[in-house]
Protein backbone atom coordinates (compact mmCIF):
# COMPACT_ATOMS: atom_id res chain seq x y z
CA UNK A 1 0.00 0.00 0.00
CA UNK A 2 1.13 3.55 -1.12
CA UNK A 3 1.47 5.75 2.17
CA UNK A 4 3.53 8.49 0.81
CA UNK A 5 6.13 8.16 3.24
CA UNK A 6 8.78 6.41 1.67
CA UNK A 7 10.91 8.06 -1.77
CA UNK A 8 9.48 4.70 -4.00
CA UNK A 9 6.01 5.85 -3.22
CA UNK A 10 6.59 8.85 -4.60
CA UNK A 11 8.78 7.90 -7.60
CA UNK A 12 5.85 5.34 -8.31
CA UNK A 13 3.10 8.52 -8.11
CA UNK A 14 5.61 10.62 -10.43
CA UNK A 15 6.07 7.83 -12.87
CA UNK A 16 2.63 6.51 -13.28
CA UNK A 17 0.77 9.56 -13.07
CA UNK A 18 3.13 11.51 -15.19
CA UNK A 19 2.98 9.69 -18.05
CA UNK A 20 -0.35 9.26 -17.38
CA UNK A 21 -1.07 12.69 -17.67
CA UNK A 22 1.03 13.23 -20.63
CA UNK A 23 -0.17 10.57 -22.76
CA UNK A 24 -3.87 12.19 -21.98
CA UNK A 25 -2.42 15.65 -22.82
CA UNK A 26 -0.85 13.96 -26.24
CA UNK A 27 -4.41 13.01 -26.75
CA UNK A 28 -6.05 15.69 -25.86
CA UNK A 29 -4.67 18.39 -27.21
CA UNK A 30 -4.68 17.78 -31.33
CA UNK A 31 -8.24 17.47 -30.78
CA UNK A 32 -8.07 20.62 -29.09
CA UNK A 33 -6.14 22.25 -31.28
CA UNK A 34 -8.25 20.67 -34.38
CA UNK A 35 -11.29 22.54 -32.69
CA UNK A 36 -9.52 25.69 -32.50
CA UNK A 37 -8.52 26.06 -35.99
CA UNK A 38 -12.23 24.91 -36.84
CA UNK A 39 -13.52 28.58 -35.29
CA UNK A 40 -10.75 30.26 -37.19
CA UNK A 41 -12.01 33.67 -39.21
CA UNK A 42 -8.96 33.28 -41.35
CA UNK A 43 -9.37 31.88 -44.92
CA UNK A 44 -6.41 29.03 -44.07
CA UNK A 45 -5.67 26.21 -41.14
CA UNK A 46 -3.80 28.07 -38.41
CA UNK A 47 -3.03 27.87 -35.08
CA UNK A 48 -3.68 29.74 -33.11
CA UNK A 49 -6.72 30.95 -34.93
CA UNK A 50 -6.98 34.56 -36.54
CA UNK A 51 -10.03 35.66 -34.78
CA UNK A 52 -13.38 33.45 -33.69
CA UNK A 53 -16.32 32.87 -36.43
CA UNK A 54 -18.78 29.91 -37.25
CA UNK A 55 -18.50 31.18 -41.19
CA UNK A 56 -16.77 27.61 -41.87
CA UNK A 57 -19.27 25.51 -39.97
CA UNK A 58 -21.68 27.67 -42.24
CA UNK A 59 -20.06 27.03 -45.16
CA UNK A 60 -19.76 23.74 -44.75
CA UNK A 61 -23.62 23.42 -44.08
CA UNK A 62 -24.35 25.33 -47.20
CA UNK A 63 -25.63 23.06 -49.58
CA UNK A 64 -24.35 25.27 -52.57
CA UNK A 65 -20.79 25.23 -51.30
CA UNK A 66 -20.10 21.95 -50.20
CA UNK A 67 -22.60 19.57 -52.05
CA UNK A 68 -19.40 17.28 -53.05
CA UNK A 69 -18.73 16.89 -48.99
CA UNK A 70 -22.28 16.12 -48.42
CA UNK A 71 -22.12 13.31 -51.15
CA UNK A 72 -18.97 11.93 -49.41
CA UNK A 73 -20.44 12.39 -45.84
CA UNK A 74 -23.94 10.28 -46.83
CA UNK A 75 -21.78 7.56 -48.72
CA UNK A 76 -19.60 7.43 -45.78
CA UNK A 77 -22.62 6.72 -43.37
CA UNK A 78 -24.51 4.50 -45.70
CA UNK A 79 -21.49 2.42 -45.78
CA UNK A 80 -20.78 2.78 -42.19
CA UNK A 81 -24.90 1.86 -41.16
CA UNK A 82 -24.73 -1.25 -43.60
CA UNK A 83 -21.83 -2.18 -42.06
CA UNK A 84 -22.82 -2.07 -38.62
CA UNK A 85 -26.29 -4.05 -40.04
CA UNK A 86 -23.87 -6.89 -41.46
CA UNK A 87 -21.51 -7.57 -38.72
CA UNK A 88 -24.37 -7.45 -36.29
CA UNK A 89 -26.12 -9.88 -38.14
CA UNK A 90 -23.13 -12.12 -38.31
CA UNK A 91 -20.78 -11.56 -36.00
CA UNK A 92 -23.30 -11.49 -32.87
CA UNK A 93 -24.79 -14.73 -33.69
CA UNK A 94 -21.19 -16.21 -34.05
CA UNK A 95 -20.00 -14.82 -30.25
CA UNK A 96 -22.95 -16.80 -29.34
CA UNK A 97 -22.84 -19.80 -30.76
CA UNK A 98 -18.65 -19.75 -30.33
CA UNK A 99 -18.71 -19.68 -26.35
CA UNK A 100 -21.75 -22.29 -26.64
CA UNK A 101 -18.97 -24.18 -27.91
CA UNK A 102 -16.51 -27.20 -26.07
CA UNK A 103 -13.58 -25.25 -24.87
CA UNK A 104 -10.97 -27.01 -27.64
CA UNK A 105 -13.94 -26.26 -30.19
CA UNK A 106 -13.86 -22.58 -28.92
CA UNK A 107 -10.21 -21.99 -28.75
CA UNK A 108 -9.75 -23.20 -32.17
CA UNK A 109 -12.62 -21.02 -33.72
CA UNK A 110 -12.26 -17.55 -32.00
CA UNK A 111 -8.81 -17.13 -33.65
CA UNK A 112 -10.15 -17.33 -37.08
CA UNK A 113 -13.10 -15.33 -36.10
CA UNK A 114 -10.52 -12.52 -35.09
CA UNK A 115 -7.84 -12.74 -37.97
CA UNK A 116 -8.92 -9.81 -40.05
CA UNK A 117 -8.28 -7.54 -36.99
CA UNK A 118 -4.29 -9.02 -36.84
CA UNK A 119 -4.08 -8.79 -41.23
CA UNK A 120 -3.38 -4.92 -41.59
CA UNK A 121 -6.36 -3.24 -43.41
CA UNK A 122 -4.04 -1.65 -46.49
CA UNK A 123 -2.91 -5.42 -46.83
CA UNK A 124 -6.21 -7.12 -46.88
CA UNK A 125 -7.89 -4.26 -49.04
CA UNK A 126 -4.91 -4.98 -51.64
CA UNK A 127 -5.61 -8.09 -51.51
CA UNK A 128 -9.51 -8.20 -51.71
CA UNK A 129 -8.90 -5.95 -54.77
CA UNK A 130 -6.83 -8.31 -56.83
CA UNK A 131 -9.35 -11.14 -55.40
CA UNK A 132 -12.19 -9.78 -56.50
CA UNK A 133 -10.48 -9.02 -59.83
CA UNK A 134 -9.98 -12.96 -60.40
CA UNK A 135 -13.55 -13.29 -59.77
CA UNK A 136 -14.80 -10.78 -62.73
CA UNK A 137 -15.99 -8.09 -59.74
CA UNK A 138 -15.10 -4.43 -60.47
CA UNK A 139 -15.14 -1.89 -57.13
CA UNK A 140 -18.31 -0.93 -56.28
CA UNK A 141 -20.18 0.10 -53.34
CA UNK A 142 -21.42 -3.32 -52.04
CA UNK A 143 -17.33 -4.28 -52.61
CA UNK A 144 -16.83 -1.42 -50.07
CA UNK A 145 -19.46 -2.78 -47.51
CA UNK A 146 -18.31 -6.44 -48.10
CA UNK A 147 -14.86 -5.26 -47.26
CA UNK A 148 -15.63 -3.43 -44.17
CA UNK A 149 -17.91 -5.89 -42.59
CA UNK A 150 -14.63 -8.96 -42.84
CA UNK A 151 -12.34 -6.18 -41.43
CA UNK A 152 -14.44 -4.64 -38.65
CA UNK A 153 -17.07 -7.24 -38.02
CA UNK A 154 -14.45 -9.01 -35.34
CA UNK A 155 -14.79 -5.77 -33.46
CA UNK A 156 -18.37 -6.78 -33.04
CA UNK A 157 -17.24 -10.39 -32.47
CA UNK A 158 -14.78 -9.32 -29.40
CA UNK A 159 -17.56 -7.00 -27.93
CA UNK A 160 -20.72 -9.53 -27.83
CA UNK A 161 -18.07 -12.39 -26.79
CA UNK A 162 -17.04 -10.31 -23.66
CA UNK A 163 -20.82 -10.44 -22.53
CA UNK A 164 -21.52 -13.95 -23.77
CA UNK A 165 -18.36 -15.55 -22.14
CA UNK A 166 -19.92 -14.31 -18.75
CA UNK A 167 -23.39 -14.95 -19.30
CA UNK A 168 -25.26 -17.91 -16.75
CA UNK A 169 -26.36 -20.87 -19.06
CA UNK A 170 -28.77 -21.67 -16.19
CA UNK A 171 -31.04 -18.55 -16.94
CA UNK A 172 -31.69 -19.80 -20.37
CA UNK A 173 -32.31 -23.36 -18.90
CA UNK A 174 -34.89 -21.91 -16.68
CA UNK A 175 -36.85 -20.46 -19.59
CA UNK A 176 -36.45 -24.06 -21.37
CA UNK A 177 -38.02 -25.51 -18.00
CA UNK A 178 -40.71 -22.91 -17.80
CA UNK A 179 -41.38 -24.04 -21.88
CA UNK A 180 -40.03 -21.47 -23.79
CA UNK A 181 -38.25 -22.49 -27.36
CA UNK A 182 -35.22 -21.85 -27.83
CA UNK A 183 -35.73 -18.60 -30.46
CA UNK A 184 -37.63 -17.16 -28.20
CA UNK A 185 -35.58 -17.65 -25.06
CA UNK A 186 -32.77 -16.11 -27.03
CA UNK A 187 -34.82 -13.03 -28.09
CA UNK A 188 -36.26 -12.43 -24.67
CA UNK A 189 -33.01 -13.54 -21.90
CA UNK A 190 -29.95 -13.98 -24.45
CA UNK A 191 -30.51 -10.95 -26.41
CA UNK A 192 -31.41 -8.35 -23.68
CA UNK A 193 -28.41 -9.35 -21.52
CA UNK A 194 -25.80 -9.28 -24.62
CA UNK A 195 -27.43 -5.22 -25.36
CA UNK A 196 -24.36 -3.56 -23.60
CA UNK A 197 -22.09 -5.64 -26.06
CA UNK A 198 -24.38 -5.23 -29.42
CA UNK A 199 -23.69 -1.39 -28.84
CA UNK A 200 -20.57 -1.09 -27.85
CA UNK A 201 -19.51 -3.80 -30.98
CA UNK A 202 -21.73 -1.31 -32.78
CA UNK A 203 -20.41 2.21 -31.66
CA UNK A 204 -16.70 0.55 -32.62
CA UNK A 205 -17.56 -1.28 -35.93
CA UNK A 206 -19.55 2.28 -36.98
CA UNK A 207 -16.62 4.78 -35.98
CA UNK A 208 -13.52 2.55 -37.96
CA UNK A 209 -15.80 1.54 -41.25
CA UNK A 210 -16.29 5.58 -41.02
CA UNK A 211 -12.88 6.62 -40.72
CA UNK A 212 -11.40 3.99 -42.71
CA UNK A 213 -9.55 4.87 -45.68
CA UNK A 214 -6.90 1.93 -46.52
CA UNK A 215 -9.80 -0.83 -47.70
CA UNK A 216 -12.03 2.00 -49.33
CA UNK A 217 -9.46 3.09 -51.34
CA UNK A 218 -8.81 -0.25 -53.16
CA UNK A 219 -12.77 -1.03 -53.10
CA UNK A 220 -14.10 1.82 -54.25
CA UNK A 221 -15.62 3.16 -57.94
CA UNK A 222 -14.90 7.04 -58.76
CA UNK A 223 -18.64 7.31 -57.66
CA UNK A 224 -18.18 6.03 -54.50
CA UNK A 225 -16.45 9.18 -53.04
CA UNK A 226 -16.15 9.18 -48.89
CA UNK A 227 -15.82 11.43 -46.51
CA UNK A 228 -11.62 10.45 -45.26
CA UNK A 229 -10.73 10.41 -48.90
CA UNK A 230 -12.75 14.28 -49.74
CA UNK A 231 -11.02 15.71 -46.64
CA UNK A 232 -7.24 14.07 -47.81
CA UNK A 233 -8.11 15.21 -51.63
CA UNK A 234 -8.95 19.60 -49.62
CA UNK A 235 -6.22 19.30 -47.80
CA UNK A 236 -4.03 18.51 -50.46
CA UNK A 237 -5.27 21.50 -52.65
CA UNK A 238 -6.15 24.13 -50.70
CA UNK A 239 -5.65 23.99 -46.90
CA UNK A 240 -9.11 24.03 -46.70
CA UNK A 241 -10.85 25.39 -42.94
CA UNK A 242 -14.04 23.25 -43.83
CA UNK A 243 -11.91 20.03 -43.11
CA UNK A 244 -11.28 21.43 -39.63
CA UNK A 245 -14.90 21.89 -39.40
CA UNK A 246 -15.87 18.49 -40.64
CA UNK A 247 -13.86 17.37 -37.60
CA UNK A 248 -15.09 19.58 -34.91
CA UNK A 249 -18.62 17.87 -36.21
CA UNK A 250 -17.02 14.62 -35.56
CA UNK A 251 -16.07 15.19 -32.43
CA UNK A 252 -19.26 16.36 -31.29
CA UNK A 253 -21.19 13.42 -32.73
CA UNK A 254 -18.58 10.92 -31.31
CA UNK A 255 -18.86 12.44 -27.60
CA UNK A 256 -22.55 12.75 -28.01
CA UNK A 257 -22.96 8.78 -28.88
CA UNK A 258 -20.82 8.34 -26.00
CA UNK A 259 -23.18 10.25 -23.69
CA UNK A 260 -26.10 8.91 -24.68
CA UNK A 261 -24.82 5.71 -24.65
CA UNK A 262 -23.27 6.25 -21.11
CA UNK A 263 -27.70 6.80 -20.01
CA UNK A 264 -28.31 4.35 -22.04
CA UNK A 265 -26.75 1.46 -20.06
CA UNK A 266 -26.38 3.03 -16.52
CA UNK A 267 -29.83 1.99 -15.37
CA UNK A 268 -28.40 -1.53 -16.09
CA UNK A 269 -25.55 -1.04 -14.10
CA UNK A 270 -27.22 0.09 -11.12
CA UNK A 271 -29.48 -2.73 -11.49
Amino acid sequence: MLDGSRPSDWAYRLFVYGLGGLAIAFMIAPVAVGLAMSFTAGQTLKFPPDGLSLRWYSALLDPAQSAPIHTAILHSVQIAALTVLGSLLVAAPAAYGVTRLKPAASAAVEPLMLAPLVLPSLVYGLAALIASGRAGLSPSFGLVVFGHIVVFGPLMYRACAAITQRLDPSLEEASALLGTGPFRTFLRVTLPLMLPGILAGMFLVFMQSLDNVSVTLFLADARTTVLPLRMFQMIEESLDVRVAAISGLLIGAVFLCLIVSWRALEPKRQG
